[in-house]
């Protein structure tokens, strides 16, 4: 535009709408309004400024399923990860303690079965939990035949029970983790009455539920999960001196409880009960399933223990 006196008049550019002081000719390609380069961002058409962007932002995760959003909690379950999962790591230093105080007794890293006075009082016997020694059904748990042994269920453990503590908590994890192995004492209490047992392995089976549940729960991809329990059972039911009973006790056991936690919320909410209640009911509900177990495990080594009239004088004195 020219004036009468042959100058050019200039418009002045307006300024940023979130810094005035700053002229700018760029404009946001959704609000229209006057941006600055640093308040603008790229998008698939020109640019957004940043509040546009925000705005969409929260728009998509409102429009989201509330399993996938990020930083949130379905039934219960946490989706971002802890820096501190003690519970999985303080279950490992238990198992390796024990493993080194087997190995000590018995001079060996390999037959740390053989000579070893922790192995002798804390394997899995039903006839001698039968005859009175309870405390094998939990101490069995933390013992291993053998380094390979320790070292496959370590490592198993370390990545699901992460994956576990992180999603339900340490006391619910801690809770799921006894009540497999528990699940998987209980199933081994079919077995031979003076047969041997020991491992993490029922415990672990019991994860290896846990995890399945829990990305159902999440609406997340479950095949993965599903060909590692194919291949554990695959291994459990082919190589010779495993334990599938116990294996498939745990993997009962924890598949069980973790459903309790992560589905009985969803439907106590559906029939319109209060959170307290709730709370209290899931609660409940979750110790009857671990009495359940203790009851089965009872019942169990009375009929094991039916036999003690006919081998009353070995029962005794049974050791390996």
């Amino acid at each position: 535009m020219s004036t009468p006196g042959g100058g050019e008049m200039h418009q002045p550019l307006p300024g940023c709408f979130r810094h005035q002081d700053r002229p700018t000719g760029l404009r946001c390609s959704r609000c229209g309004r006057p941006a600055c380069h640093e308040c603008l961002r790229q998008a698939p058409v020109g640019f957004h400024c940043v509040d546009c962007i925000e705005q969409e932002r929260k728009g998509a995760a409102a429009r989201m399923p509330r399993a996938a959003r990020p930083g949130t909690a379905t039934a219960g379950l946490r989706t971002t990860l802890s820096a501190h999962p003690t519970v999985t790591y303080a279950l490992i230093g238990l198992n390796v303690l024990a493993y080194l105080i087997t190995a000590v007794q018995a001079g060996s890293i390999l037959d740390n079965n053989r000579g070893s006075a922790l192995y002798e009082r804390f394997a899995l016997v039903p006839g001698l939990v039968a005859n009175g020694e309870w405390w094998r059904l939990i101490g069995s748990g933390f013992l291993h035949f053998g380094i390979l042994h320790l070292a496959v269920n370590m490592y198993a453990l370390y990545v699901v029970g992460i994956a576990c503590e992180n999603a339900l908590g340490k006391l619910r994890y801690s809770l799921v983790y006894l009540v497999g192995l528990l699940g998987g004492s209980a199933a081994v209490m079919f077995g031979a009455w003076n047969g041997q047992t020991a491992g993490a392995s029922g415990a672990i089976f019991g994860l290896f539920g846990a995890v399945l549940i829990i990305l159902l729960r999440l609406r997340r991809n479950p095949n993965m999960m599903i060909a590692v329990i194919v291949i554990n059972v695959i291994i459990s039911v082919s190589v010779p001196g495993i334990s599938w009973l116990g294996h498939l006790g745990g993997f009962l056991a924890g598949t069980a409880a973790t459903a309790a936690i992560v589905y009985a919320p969803e439907a106590l909410r559906a029939v319109g009960m209060r959170a307290p209640t709730r709370k209290a009911v899931v609660g409940a509900g979750f110790g009857v399933l671990g009495a359940l177990f203790v009851v089965e495990i009872v019942l169990i080594a009375v009929q094991v223990a039916s036999i003690q009239d006919r081998y009353a004088l070995i029962l005794p004195h049974l050791r390996f």
